[in-house]
């Protein structure tokens, strides 16, 4: 039986040392947001875990922050006969293990993530226009090189092959080209 620790931060000003996971033979960190269920650490463990070993997160919110995905991921885990446990919430889910008001919980602290999921990325758009109308905001800085796009063109080379090499999308070769044809 082996004991596997996951930690995840969604921000370089997060510190995954404050995420606790003491005993674990093995731990799997990355730093992405936890919308995402294409985690390549989260794959990896759980492709890693085997019957009887023990999966151990510092809380629920660190695993995901969508409900559907946490119920997915928790499962997963119980099915290879592997337990999983919370620590900050004192939660264990195995497959020995059919506790309902433990099940209630990891629903209800699942919902909350979502939830501050849903009210930060609200904020970060509100944000984000008033920056916009006070002039402060104005995205990334450009990644492609206009008058490169504009040159390939002019030798011959069409859309397609221009994207292709400059890796980017031919929606925004064409998106160069026309605002010069205006």
């Amino acid at each position: 039986m082996a004991i596997c620790g996951y930690r995840r931060i969604s921000s370089a000003t997060q510190s995954m040392q404050r995420q606790d996971l003491d005993g674990c033979d093995k731990v799997f960190e990355e730093a992405v947001t936890g919308a995402k269920r294409d985690r390549p650490q989260l794959n990896a463990m759980l492709d890693w875990i085997r019957e009887g070993d023990e999966v151990r997160v510092h809380s629920i919110d660190r695993l995901a922050r969508d409900l559907r995905d946490l119920q997915n991921i928790v499962s997963t885990i119980v099915e290879k006969g592997a337990q999983i446990t919370f620590i900050k919430e004192q939660l264990k889910f195995s497959a020995d293990e059919d506790d309902k008001y433990s099940k209630l919980q990891l629903h209800l602290t699942g919902a909350f993530a979502e939830f501050e999921r849903s009210i930060i990325k609200e904020r970060q758009r509100e944000g984000i226009e008033k920056a916009k109308q006070e002039g402060r905001y104005t995205g990334r800085k450009a990644t492609i090189d206009p008058d490169k796009v504009h040159e390939m063109n002019s030798s011959g080379m069409g859309a397609t092959a221009i994207a292709k090499e400059l890796g980017i999308g031919r929606a925004s070769v064409y998106r160069i080209l026309e605002a010069t044809r205006k």
